[in-house]
């Protein structure tokens, strides 16, 4: 088989483990149209880089920063205000509320939470401790049900 065959084999088969995780993480830090543009920014970089990408310890994380820099928005001489969409399946209070998290509050409360990861995946891919992602989630869920004025 050809080189680039290989390649393109060995960048498929990482793509289908990996871009379901990377685009969660980024769609919960910058909602979902922003956070799958950065999510094929982050793939279209690794493809470039892939004889990199393939030997790195932790590609998603490292991926999940390129999301964050090749999405950044310059700032320019109005504010952008969020588009939020109903969501009719949950509180509809939610969308706010985790918007008025910090981010990485939000981050951390809605990949443990809402997609089921551990405190441990969402630091490897936040580079940070562990504990420090329970902090954030712990953080988070008070200033939530204050927010939504949840009693349990």
């Amino acid at each position: 088989m050809a080189q680039g065959g290989a390649k393109a084999e060995a960048f498929d088969a990482f793509v289908r483990e990996t871009e379901p995780r990377l685009r969660r993480a980024l769609v919960a830090r910058y909602g979902a149209d922003r956070g799958r543009e950065a999510t094929a920014e982050a793939l279209g970089w690794a493809w470039v880089h892939w004889r990199r990408v393939e030997s790195m310890s932790n590609p998603v994380g490292y991926l999940y920063r390129v999301g964050q820099s090749r999405t950044r928005r310059r700032r320019s001489g109005y504010s952008e205000q969020p588009v939020s969409a109903p969501v009719p399946w949950i509180e509809p209070a939610l969308d706010a509320a985790l918007r008025d998290l910090s981010e990485q509050q939000r981050v951390a409360v809605v990949l443990v939470h809402g997609f089921g990861w551990t405190a441990s995946e969402v630091g490897e891919l936040l580079g940070v401790k562990t504990t420090t992602v329970q902090t954030h989630v712990e953080r988070a869920l008070v200033r939530l049900r204050v927010s939504l004025e949840a009693t349990t």
